[in-house]
């Protein structure tokens, strides 16, 4: 049996800084196509949201306490923010975001994939 690797802050930071500009850019591109890109512009505002939430967080460089942090936001009743098309549709986005990054966070395992797209 092989050990699990160990968590590592800096990598998962990395990882929060990638998706962040990644999301800035599928927002920048789902503007430009106008109306019926609205889904894909909440989509990406919801990741990033996501990310500026955890990344100043200084629970990155502990695996327990970065998984309670994206636990209490998923049970978070709303996320603020302005800018959005759907309340409903952002917020249904954030949670979904939120709960695969939960799945990396337990298994430590995707923040190694910085590449744009996922």
């Amino acid at each position: 049996m092989t050990a699990a690797k160990p968590w590592d802050g800096e990598q998962v930071r990395t990882w929060l800084a990638r998706r962040l500009e990644a999301s800035r850019l599928d927002q920048a591109a789902a503007d430009r196509r106008g109306y019926e890109a609205r889904d894909d512009y909440d989509k990406a505002a919801a990741e990033e949201w996501m990310c500026r939430a955890l990344m100043g967080a200084a629970a990155t460089d502990d695996q327990a306490a970065f998984a309670s942090r994206v636990k209490a936001l998923i049970g978070q009743d709303e996320y603020p923010v302005a800018g959005i098309h759907d309340d409903a549709r952002f917020e249904r986005h954030v949670r979904g975001h939120l709960r695969k990054l939960a799945k990396m966070t337990k298994t430590n395992e995707g923040f190694e994939k910085t590449l744009r797209y996922q």
